[in-house]
């Protein structure tokens, strides 16, 4: 097939954006772009992420498990355990550990470059912080891109007394554009925010390519760095949402629950799960009025940093249908996880494909259980291109995990299953917390919040995860502990890791 027939990629990556954060999950910010995009295609609820930001990255560049790809842990977590305890915990330069996307994994860039797409992005990398694991070194020809894990969203740092901390919370001397090293303070404007800036820098890419570079299909990536912390909006987006947040968050969560069960997102009779950040008994009427204003204030902020992620993925969407190639385009929307502060079963994903009707058909919404890691092989297989096996560029690499969706999207809904649901196993873990799940069973452990033993929950009649049933369940807790360690052995996770 000619290349201009094969299509385009538009992967559009949010950071730290929780589930009902958009209007098509029930959100009442104002996201009017991605409201299009769900009913133009695909809106999928029951997608699955990695705990935290580049966990995932590695996973949806790789197709495998990040205990593979180099991210059994986060790169910062060995330098905050330092800051700890005075030395580098036990996992360093452990297999898996790297702290960079590895050179096991052949990246989904490096392969669809090599099969004759122009592969380009602009946003946060967070999958290795030198030159020689940045974006340009794993694939991408064209880059603007934002090393670390987070970064202030105006162009300011502030200064800091204690020279550990800036690794965490500056963003100097980690931004690349294509193979070069720049200077913040020189090379960005001052008029700098970061989801304007990397959205005009991915639209200047694809309005300025070659005639050649035109003939060519394109894979894009457009990763933001919002709404992670910290949160930071322009003045009038945020005014937009002045005094909608003035009951509090308990109240906000019960109005959003109240909308994703009108729109049939979760079950009528679904049991709400506790406020996170309330478990000490402090609730929003044993705060003052100072205390309220601060925590009304810090979601109008949010929401405005929401607002304006669709305002520029809408400015992308109309450059593609001005240049005639959105209906060519596979345009993908997620979050690398759930909101701060969650532990985290699923996490939104909206996809829209025109010039592929078969996947869209008459299914709007779906329970399809599908995995971030499966994002590969599906791009793959719509590029017409296929994983190179064990052997890649002249090194052994590992074969995807991750199963493709495509000859799954064109069914009902009720006989969607990539993962065949009763069956399969997934497990997650990250900072000592892990779970393993198979079909509707879940067990965890949550070593962070002081958990000691294993949980165990039915997600199907349960889904907030609020009645534990390990003690009468017994054997199927056992089952799923023998599939924990069969997952341990496969992915080589270092159990001990944080």
């Amino acid at each position: 097939m000619a290349a201009a027939k094969r299509p385009n990629f538009l992967i559009i990556v949010a950071d730290d954006l929780g589930f009902s954060d958009t209007k098509p999950y029930g959100s009442e910010i104002d996201t009017p772009v991605l409201d299009r995009l769900s009913r133009d295609g695909i809106r999928l609820t029951n997608f699955h992420t990695a705990q935290a930001c580049s966990p995932t990255r590695s996973m949806l560049f790789s197709g495998t498990d990040n205990h593979i790809a180099g991210l059994g842990q986060m790169a910062e977590a060995a330098q905050m355990k330092k800051n700890v305890t005075g030395k580098l915990p036990d996992y360093v330069g452990k297999p898996g550990y790297e702290g960079y996307l590895n050179w096991k994994v052949a990246a989904l860039p490096e392969i669809l470059s090599d099969a004759g797409y122009l592969t380009i992005m602009s946003g946060k990398w967070h999958l290795g912080m030198t030159p020689d694991v940045s974006p340009s070194a794993r694939g991408f020809k064209k880059s603007f891109g934002f090393l670390p894990g987070c970064g202030n969203h105006f162009n300011y740092e502030p200064q800091f007394d204690q020279s550990e901390d800036t690794m965490l919370l500056t963003s100097d001397g980690f931004w690349m554009e294509n193979e070069k090293l720049i200077d913040r303070k020189k090379d960005l404007p001052k008029d700098f925010y970061s989801s304007n800036f990397f959205t005009d820098k991915l639209i200047d890419m694809l309005a300025n390519r070659t005639e050649a570079e035109k003939q060519q299909p394109f894979f894009s990536y457009l990763a933001y760095t919002a709404p992670h912390w910290p949160m930071q909006a322009p003045e009038e987006v945020i005014e937009k949402y002045r005094g909608k947040y003035d009951e509090g968050p308990d109240k906000l969560r019960l109005d959003r629950l109240e909308q994703l069960k009108r729109l049939g997102l979760v079950p009528s009779d679904v049991e709400a799960a506790p406020p996170v950040g309330f478990e000490s008994g402090v609730g929003w009427d044993d705060l003052t009025d100072h205390e309220r204003a601060i925590s009304a204030r810090k979601m109008e902020v949010y929401a405005a940093m929401v607002d304006l992620l669709d305002q520029n993925i809408g400015k992308v969407v109309d450059l593609l249908e001005t240049s005639g190639e959105l209906d060519n385009t596979f345009i993908l929307f997620m979050s690398d996880n759930g909101a701060e502060g969650s532990t985290l079963e699923a996490a939104p994903l909206l996809s829209s494909f025109k010039t592929l009707g078969e996947l869209i058909a008459a299914y709007y919404d779906n329970s399809l259980e599908n995995i971030v890691m499966d994002i590969l092989p599906t791009v793959l297989q719509l590029a017409q291109v296929q994983h190179p096996g064990t052997s890649f560029r002249g090194r052994n690499v590992v074969v995807p995990r991750g199963k493709s969706w495509v000859d799954h999207l064109s069914a009902p809904p009720q006989y969607v299953s990539v993962h065949e649901d009763k069956n399969h196993i997934h497990g997650w873990e990250l900072f000592g917390n892990r779970a393993i799940r198979k079909g509707d069973w879940k067990a965890v452990l949550l070593a962070r919040q002081g958990g000691e033993e294993w949980e165990l929950f039915n997600v199907e009649d349960d889904p907030a995860e609020q009645h534990d049933l390990a003690k009468s369940r017994p054997e199927i807790l056992d089952e799923m502990l023998v599939h924990w360690a069969t997952y341990v052995a496969e992915t080589g996770l270092v159990e001990d890791a944080f």
